[in-house]
């Protein structure tokens, strides 16, 4: 059955009409409780989701709309290791990946916590004899350099966690992140490395994927070229890879590989081997920390009712909005500096997951599915977009995330951090009515610029202080809310068949533009102009 014909579809469609006009100041007005009651803790994180445009009754309904989605039994399919990736056959089992009681998770007669530990515990190895200096480089030298190739979820996830727990990181080393094709990337990235202190993490699961690649062959080049000898690449180069046989063509000694599994997707991946980079950047403590924050929430979301569930609620929310008020996007706003990577790492976990068109049963969609994800840290967006979640004439669900405690106190710069933060979610809510400007002696002709409607809608996620652990609890929060969006919408979130296409045009184009081919006459006119203009100009 179709989503949008389902029973609680068309009942909350019908309260949508009901509740659409009434405003946020009304709703606190009417219920003083309102605030506790919509507060709900989990795995660490506190979340008031009171300033959302609903009352009791949506909350029910959309509670309904998940029973009736069956989401329940769709959450335990996941943790059982059902094959939810229908379309690739595989299951669904990052969960596994951070489990850290070590007990036995078997699927298919088969216990994945081994394989599982087997290749943490090579990578605790491998990583304490790199922190500790005892990895010596072609010349004799300790590494100084860890270079992590990789792209999507090789990339975003590891690059993210880095700049988000850098203050917990061994500062002794320098660590750097390249994935763009452009040679800038690499290029920039290995600016005023030595290469006998330089050691490179090749993550690529199938070792074939393009851009992951290339930049690959460069920095073999460009280490050969100053160590000038084949046999140094077994000292600087590691493999994050389930390619064997392509590694070993590669160089890299098999005692340098470590493996991942097709259960885990790229986007999910990073507290597996894909995270190795973060275990010798933090330390083995710390990433089993991070670990262990995941599992927290893991937890939460499989084992809490729903109504009191952080992840299916914040799902649910966006339903609410995405589907009914029709909003297209909705703002990430961290109000740490330490996260300014996460709304891209989001962007790729949500819009990958669920930008979807055709449902589980293989029809095109009557609904709007994945939002656009966007935004920056606080109080940096201030000054840039929020003029327009204030008084532009679109509607953008915000989540504002922050911290009661700074890493770094410093004079009253988080008091005012923090008074930013709660002063715009207070702001965008209630907003400012032209009576009250009035009552400040406003010119009449100014009045309607100064005036604020509000009735924006925020979730507000807070913890103690960002951790390895409470970092770990964040993204697993919002893995699972993007789980239960794409229940809703009877989509498949795990695979991501939109990346093809453009993939197989490259392997057209690219001989054309090296002028091995000439320019296909089946190409529309314009790709045409575009290759002529390239080849003509470069």
């Amino acid at each position: 059955m179709k989503t949008n014909k389902k029973k609680q579809w068309r009942l909350l469609s019908e309260h949508f009409l009901q509740l659409k006009n009434i405003h946020l100041r009304k709703l606190f007005l009417e219920n003083p409780g309102r605030a506790e009651q919509m507060t709900l803790h989990g795995a660490g994180l506190f979340l008031d989701y009171s300033k959302n445009r609903i009352v009791d009754k949506t909350v029910s309904l959309l509670l309904d709309l998940a029973r009736e989605a069956d989401l329940e039994a769709e959450i335990e399919h996941m943790f059982s290791g059902k094959r939810i990736n229908q379309t690739e056959d595989r299951s669904v089992l990052h969960v596994v990946l951070r489990n850290p009681t070590g007990t036995s998770h078997f699927v298919d007669g088969v216990d994945l916590m081994l394989e599982v530990n087997a290749v943490l515990h090579k990578m605790e190895h491998m990583a304490r004899k790199i922190s500790s200096g005892q990895w010596l480089g072609y010349t004799g030298k300790p590494i100084k350099n860890i270079v992590n190739i990789g792209i999507g979820g090789s990339d975003l996830g590891p690059a993210m966690v880095y700049e988000a727990l850098k203050a917990y990181s061994n500062r002794g080393l320098n660590f750097r992140f390249i994935s763009n094709i452009d040679a800038t990337h690499l290029t920039e990235q290995l600016m005023n490395l030595e290469a006998d202190e330089t050691l490179f993490l090749i993550a690529s699961k199938t070792f074939t994927t393009q851009e992951t690649m290339t930049n690959a062959a460069s920095a073999r080049e460009w280490l050969l070229k100053r160590l000038k000898n084949e046999s140094a690449i077994e000292h600087h180069f590691i493999a994050i890879s389930t390619n064997e046989e392509k590694v070993t063509e590669f160089g890299i000694a098999p005692e340098n590989r470590l493996t991942l599994w097709d259960w885990v997707g790229g986007r999910y991946s990073l507290t597996s081997a894909i995270g190795f980079s973060l275990m010798i950047a933090l330390g083995v403590e710390n990433f089993h920390l991070l670990r262990k924050g995941f599992h927290s929430m893991d937890q939460h979301f499989q084992k809490v009712p729903l109504s009191e569930n952080m992840p299916v609620i914040l799902g649910l929310l966006g339903v609410w909005y995405n589907n009914f008020f029709n909003a297209q996007t909705y703002a990430v706003l961290p109000y740490d500096q330490y996260l300014s990577r996460f709304p891209a790492y989001l962007q790729q976990s949500d819009m990958e997951s669920n930008g979807k068109c055709i449902d589980r049963d293989g029809y095109p969609v009557a609904y709007q599915t994945g939002p656009i994800v966007w935004g920056e840290p606080g109080t940096n967006g201030q000054h840039a977009f929020y003029q327009l979640i204030h008084q532009g004439t679109k509607l953008v669900p915000c989540d504002f995330i922050g911290f009661a405690k700074s890493i770094n106190p410093t004079g009253d710069h988080h008091d005012i951090l923090m008074a930013n933060f709660v002063a715009q979610q207070e702001a965008l809510a209630f907003g400012k009515e032209p009576q009250d400007l009035k009552t400040e002696n406003i010119p009449a002709g100014l009045i309607p610029f100064r005036t604020f409607e509000g009735n924006c809608p925020s979730n507000c996620i807070m913890a103690e202080k960002l951790t390895p652990e409470s970092l770990g609890s964040l993204i697993s929060l919002y893995e699972h809310k993007i789980f239960v969006q794409g229940i809703i919408w009877n989509i498949f979130s795990f695979d991501q068949w939109g990346v093809e296409l453009g993939k197989q045009l490259v392997k057209r184009i690219l001989p054309e533009l090296k002028g091995t081919l000439p320019i296909s006459a089946t190409h529309d006119a314009s790709t045409r102009n575009l290759l002529n203009y390239l080849l003509k100009h470069r």
